[in-house]
Order: C-alpha cells, then sequence, then structure tokens
C-alpha cells in the first residue's frame, strides 16, 4: 500500500510540474532539486537529504546536467569532490518543484484533515528512521 501511495503521490507531482510548464522533469529530478542550496551542495550531502545512495543521486545529476538544470563545480576546500549548483533554468525549475510539492502536500492534507495528516508524517517518520 505504501508502493501504491507513492506511486499516486508522484503521479500527482509530474501532474503538478506540467501544469506549471515544466514538462521535461520528471518527479524524482525536481525532489532532487529541492536539495541544491543556493551556493550548491556536494552530492554526498544532497544523497543524505534525499535518503538514497550516492549513486542513485549521482544518476539524477547526471541527468539533470544532461538538461541543462545544473552544472558540476570543483568544491574550493576538497580538490576530489564536485559542487552541484544550479543553472538559471534550475533555478526556474526548482521554484515549480517547490510549488508543485506543495500542491500535492496540500491536497493531501485536504483528503485527510489536518490531524489524520500529521498523524501520517509521524508513522511515516518512524518508518523509515533508522533504529542505531
Amino acid at each position: 500500500m505504501l508502493l501504491e501511495a507513492f506511486r499516486t503521490l508522484d503521479a500527482e507531482i509530474g501532474v503538478a510540474l506540467r501544469d506549471r510548464g515544466v514538462t521535461d522533469l520528471r518527479p524524482s529530478q525536481a525532489l532532487a532539486l529541492l536539495n541544491v542550496d543556493r551556493t550548491g551542495t556536494r552530492l554526498t550531502e544532497m544523497a543524505q537529504r534525499a535518503e538514497v545512495s550516492k549513486q542513485a543521486m549521482m544518476q539524477l545529476i547526471d541527468e539533470l546536467t544532461a538538461s541543462g538544470c545544473v552544472r558540476r563545480t570543483p568544491d574550493p576546500s576538497d580538490a576530489r569532490a564536485k559542487i552541484v549548483r544550479l543553472t538559471a533554468k534550475g533555478v526556474r525549475h526548482r521554484a515549480a518543484a517547490r510549488k508543485a510539492v506543495a500542491s500535492v502536500e496540500s491536497r493531501a492534507r485536504r483528503r485527510l484533515g489536518n490531524r489524520r495528516h500529521d498523524i501520517l508524517r509521524v508513522i511515516l517518520t518512524e518508518l523509515v528512521t533508522v533504529e542505531e
């Protein structure tokens, strides 16, 4: 059921992106853009924020680079690392992604009601939190 809920919300984010004129991003790519800070972000930090592997985030960054949404620049504090930075297109797409995700979450909150929505968030957080 969690997988089906994910697929439904993912599809809703895709529709919300298209409604905002963004036709060249998948929801997963849009969500990756939300993990890029204004000054740029290391790939490892983006992967941690998204709770995905570095390899999975690298693939998303490769796709976003090819579509012109991000660019990689050398990290001045570590010659081995790269900083992911948004291009002008990436800034526009990130803004649309933020609005798309907010609209989908708002619809979910209306469907469930505030109390049930908040309870669901707590339960989902408990499910994804790894006990140490």
